[in-house]
């Protein structure tokens, strides 16, 4: 006993004396009512100061883990001693009784761990080159002006930040995101802001929150991923509207639209995941009208609309509505900013607010208020439009790089992408993305393969290539590769 505890340099010592005598405890090493050895004693077992043992010792008798007895030292308390040797004991006198639960969890529960990517998704062994992610590039992080931005605020307010926050959001923020919005064209009037856990909660709140009178959402095809997965766990029929090269086919909309009614329609107008195509004005317009005339919803993906590299500025769907409230915009800086931060925002008509704001309290309580002030505070101290400037000029370099080397490389019918964090390739129909990606893990290159992303099952020729988090060498070498892989395959 006592030859397995190493002191960490990063942590006060007192408190690894500690929690490792109450791990001795609670493991059973040490027996109820067991004298502990003295201060002293135990100061040279485990190599430390006398004085850390006292305050080990002191801080264990508040915590009722020990108790002293007058001039005799500290005693284990049976309670203490007793937590798992006595499930031990238990098992050994009868059968050890265990739940399958397997088969308690439900459907939902099922479906999430099935779709669940992080544990079923793609396995790349060290040293791969990944063009998996699309999130941002953290090496362009502005760590200098967020540790101001903190301390900022803290100095402020710094004792609200740290208590309950509300579940609506936080004030200063709200009010930022609303001018934020209304320079990007929308009518406010009629319309509030509800801040979300980024983009996951706010659609989650509303699928929740909504009827389904009918059972069946349109969407584009492909769509998200995380939105296919959340709109099948909330028990909804997907109908997939095939894309082109300026958006989703109106044509094929229509024809939808006459077929069987809806309960809602979600849509990624502005550098679609995964094509990373841009809607044209005039498919927005038509969209939006043609969704109203049988009065459908629409849930818009704000997704990554500030990454805009070249072309005129595309207005959102929710501004294209003027003072209808029919657009349901679900926004976030986590595709430009700083995704840890987990803040997104729901703009909407008032009275759904309303709603959502209450299935949201009663949920999550409300979004992490330091959080919240953080952000507010670097984007109200003027960091944003220079971070984004910033941003926007390195991925656009990498997003032509990446470009020229899949023209160059890449034996593809079709090339998508007009801005964002990644391309989109389509091979001929017959091809197979997820024999090509067998075969580029062996050379040490990862991408997605594009099936995940369609509704009906389609998409076997398709890839998605994110290059946000890759090195200017590792995109040459990695494209290169995946080329000459499916040059063989074909």
């Amino acid at each position: 006993m006592y030859s397995d505890f190493e002191l960490a340099s990063d942590r006060p010592a007192y408190i690894q004396v500690k929690d490792y005598l109450k791990r001795l405890m609670t493991t059973g090493a040490f027996q109820a009512d067991q004298k502990l050895p003295s201060t002293r004693e135990l100061s040279s077992l485990l190599r430390v100061s006398r004085t850390t043992v006292l305050t080990a010792y002191a801080d264990l008798e508040d915590e009722g883990f020990i108790y002293p007895l007058q001039g005799k030292g500290h005693y284990v308390v049976p309670a203490a001693a007793n937590a798992q040797v006595g499930a031990q004991d238990g098992g050994r006198e009868g059968k050890e009784q265990r739940i399958d639960w397997k088969q308690r969890v439900n459907g939902y529960a099922k479906l999430a761990e099935e779709h669940d990517l992080m544990k079923h998704g793609i396995r790349a062994g060290k040293g791969t080159i990944s063009f998996t992610s699309i999130a941002p590039d953290e090496k362009l992080f502005d760590l200098q002006n967020v540790k101001r931005a903190f301390l900022d605020r803290m100095s402020i307010e710094g004792n609200v930040l740290l208590n309950y926050g509300y579940a609506k959001g936080y004030k200063p923020l709200i009010d930022y995101l609303k001018r934020y919005m209304e320079n990007k064209g929308v009518d406010m009037a009629g319309k509030d802001l509800l801040i979300t856990n980024g983009f996951t909660e706010g659609f989650n709140l509303l699928l929740s929150g909504l009827n389904q009178n009918h059972k069946r959402i349109l969407c584009e095809n492909p769509t998200h991923n995380t939105a296919i997965k959340n709109m099948r766990m909330h028990g909804f029929e997907l109908t997939g509207i095939e894309m082109e090269q300026d958006g989703l086919n109106i044509g094929m909309l229509r024809e939808e639209l006459d077929k069987r009614p809806y309960d809602l329609a979600y849509l990624v107008p502005s550098y679609h995941n995964p094509t990373g195509i841009v809607m044209s004005h005039h498919k927005r317009l038509e969209a939006i009208r043609l969704l109203s005339e049988r009065h459908i919803p629409i849930v818009e993906d704000g997704f990554n609309e500030e990454l805009r590299y070249s072309g005129s500025h595309v207005a959102p769907l929710i501004a294209c509505a003027g003072k209808s409230n029919q657009v349901i915009y679900l926004g976030s800086f986590s595709k430009i900013l700083f995704p840890g931060l987990r803040v997104g925002w729901m703009a909407a008509d008032k009275e759904l607010i309303d709603y959502m704001e209450s299935v949201k309290r009663a949920r999550t309580i409300h979004t992490s208020t330091l959080d919240q002030s953080l952000l507010y505070q670097y984007l109200h101290n003027g960091n944003f439009e220079k971070y984004l400037k910033r941003a926007k000029a390195e991925y656009k370099r990498k997003y032509e790089l990446a470009s020229e080397c899949c023209k160059k490389w890449l034996p593809a019918k079709r090339l998508s992408g007009d801005g964002g964090l990644h391309l989109f390739a389509a091979f001929e129909p017959s091809f197979r993305t997820r024999d090509l990606l067998d075969a580029c893990l062996k050379q040490g290159v990862a991408f997605t393969p594009g099936d995940i992303f369609y509704t009906d099952g389609g998409g076997q020729h398709t890839m998605r290539i994110g290059f946000s988090r890759v090195s200017d060498e590792q995109i040459a070498a990695g494209i290169e590769r995946i080329g000459k892989a499916a040059r063989q395959l074909l």
